[in-house]
């Protein structure tokens, strides 16, 4: 096979790969109903003038199934943890014992759940909006290339096409297990 054309094929299953790494890393941030560090993953702390992420500057566990708590390194950035915590509209009611904060996570009601699996619903298409973006690029790559024939040019779009069909399944499998888990009470 021509040495450009598998360049653009590398390139675009590097870029679906990489749609699929964000999709999962999304997937993380939507809770399902237990308490788990990475839930305070998107909290930035203001850390002596620096937006910096919450797990840098604190220790995140989880004690139970129902609790969070957030042990910051140095006690003067409680203020500020709680402020990120707040700022991160994550819908969390920290409490600051002076040692440490501790977040009860609420039972997520129906209503929460069902805006829970549309949030990872539109999560899902924006991964596939990207799988998309990256076949278009990848079959004008190889409509443009002058050096290769029609009949590469064809086994590549086919190509292209086997790859983008095999990501969308993925996300639709992650999808259908991330809206299982949000549903489970």
């Amino acid at each position: 096979m021509n040495e450009d054309i598998q360049f653009i094929l590398d390139s675009t299953k590097e870029a679906m790969d990489n749609a699929l790494a964000h999709l999962k890393k999304q997937f993380l941030n939507i809770r399902a109903g237990k308490a788990s560090p990475a839930m305070l993953g998107s909290v930035m702390v203001d850390y002596y003038g620096t937006q910096t992420p919450l797990s840098q500057v604190a220790n995140v566990n989880t004690p139970d199934g129902r609790t969070i708590t957030v042990q910051p390194w140095e006690k003067s950035m409680l203020q500020e943890i709680e402020r990120g915590i707040a700022y991160a509209n994550l819908g969390f009611n920290p409490m600051n014992n002076g040692e440490t904060i501790i977040i009860n996570v609420p039972p997520l009601t129906e209503e929460r759940r069902k805006d829970l699996a549309k949030q990872a619903k539109a999560e899902a298409e924006d991964a596939k909006v990207s799988i998309r973006s990256a076949r278009k690029d990848a079959m004008n790559d190889i409509k443009k290339n002058d050096d290769v024939s029609e009949d590469l040019k064809k086994n590549a779009e086919i190509d292209v096409q086997q790859i983008t069909d095999n990501h969308v399944k993925i996300v639709d499998d992650l999808y259908d297990n991330k809206e299982k888990e949000i549903m489970t009470v």
